[in-house]
C-alpha cells in the first residue's frame, strides 16, 4: 500500500516518553540541557516543552532497573532547531555547560550527540536545506563527516575561540520539534519492513545494519539499527528508557483501517498505539 494511502505526507514525530530513575534529576537535566520549560509538573510525571510545544514527557519509575545498552529501545531522541544559527548558539551553551559531545555532518543535517545521567541517547541538529539534498533511486544520500564547528558557530555571530563571551542561552527556541526517533531493534531489515507495511513509511537509506524511513520526502522519521542489539527479542521485563513515542498525523482514517485486527495495535481513545516485535510502542494521534 502507498504511504499516501496509510498516512498523510505531513506525518511526523511528536513527544518522546521516557521512563525515569530519578524524575527530578532527569528533568532538570533537559531543562538546563535544551532550554524547556516544564508543564503539567506532578510527582508523577513532567512535560517538557519548547516555547508551549510538547517535547518530551517524563514518568517517574524509580523501581526500574537501568536499561542494558544491548536492549533494544531508544538509541536517540534527536531534537530538531529551525536554523544553523539556533544550533550555533546551542552549541555555544553545551560547551558552556562543559558537556562531552561528539559529532556528524550527514550532509542532510549538521548533528550533535551526546547521553542523558540515565544513558538515553539525544541528538541536536539542524537540516540542510532540502533543496541540497542529493536522492537517487529513492534514496536520499546520507554520510557521517566531521562538523565545521567554527562555521555552525559563525552562523551565530560566535567565535569558537570565545565561547565563554558568548550571551546567556534564551532556551529552546519557537519550532524546536522531535525531528526524528533512533531505535534499537534486533534485526534491522525486518525492522524496516514492519515500519514500512504498518505505517506505510518509504525506506530511504539502507545500511545493512541501519535503515532510515520517512514520510513525505524527509530525510528520516525513523531510524533503525541492530549495532548493539543484533539477535535481541521483545526484552521480558520493563526497564528504564523508551516508553513510548508518538506519531502526529492529520489523518487517521487510512491507518486504521490497513492496521483493522492486526493483533499488534490496540485501539485507544485518542489514536492507535503500535508495538513493534522488540516491544517498541509507537503511538499515532491526529492533529488536534
Amino acid at each position: 500500500m502507498s504511504t499516501s494511502a496509510v498516512l498523510p505526507a505531513t506525518t511526523h514525530v511528536g513527544p518522546v516518553t521516557l521512563l525515569a530513575r530519578d524524575l527530578s534529576g532527569l528533568s532538570a537535566f533537559y531543562t538546563r540541557l535544551l532550554g524547556l520549560t516544564p508543564l503539567n509538573q506532578t510527582p508523577q510525571g513532567v512535560t517538557l516543552a519548547a516555547q508551549g510545544t510538547p517535547l518530551l514527557h517524563l514518568k517517574a519509575a524509580p523501581e526500574l532497573p537501568a536499561a542494558p545498552v544491548s536492549r533494544p529501545g531508544l538509541y536517540h531522541t534527536a531534537f530538531l532547531l529551525p536554523t544553523r544559527a539556533d544550533l550555533g548558539r546551542w552549541l555555544a551553551h553545551a560547551a558552556q555547560l562543559g558537556l562531552r559531545i561528539g559529532s556528524g555532518d550527514h550532509l542532510v543535517s549538521e548533528a550533535f550527540y551526546l547521553s542523558d545521567p540515565e544513558g538515553n541517547g539525544i541528538e541536536v541538529y539542524a537540516d540542510r536545506p532540502r533543496s541540497t539534498w542529493t536522492w537517487e533511486n529513492g534514496h536520499v544520500r546520507m554520510d557521517t563527516v566531521a562538523v565545521d564547528a567554527a562555521a555552525v558557530l559563525n552562523a551565530a555571530g560566535l567565535d569558537l575561540q570565545q565561547l565563554d563571551a558568548a550571551p546567556p542561552y534564551a532556551g529552546a527556541p519557537a519550532g524546536t520539534t522531535v525531528g526524528h526517533i533512533h531505535l534499537k531493534v534486533g534485526n534491522a531489515a525486518q525492522a524496516a519492513r514492519f515500519y514500512q507495511d504498518a505505517l506505510g513509511l518509504d525506506v530511504v537509506a539502507d545500511m545493512g545494519s541501519a535503515a532510515f524511513l520517512s514520510w513525505g520526502g524527509y530525510h528520516h522519521h525513523i531510524g533503525l539499527n541492530e549495532w548493539h542489539s543484533a539477535g535481541q527479542g521483545r526484552p521480558g521485563a520493563p526497564a528504564a528508557g523508551l516508553g513510548g513515542v508518538d506519531v502526529v498525523t492529520d489523518d487517521l482514517g487510512g491507518l486504521r483501517a490497513h492496521l483493522s485486527g492486526r493483533d499488534d495495535v490496540q485501539d485507544i481513545p485518542d489514536g492507535l498505539l503500535l508495538t513493534d516485535p522488540w516491544g517498541n510502542r509507537l503511538t499515532v494521534r491526529q492533529q488536534a
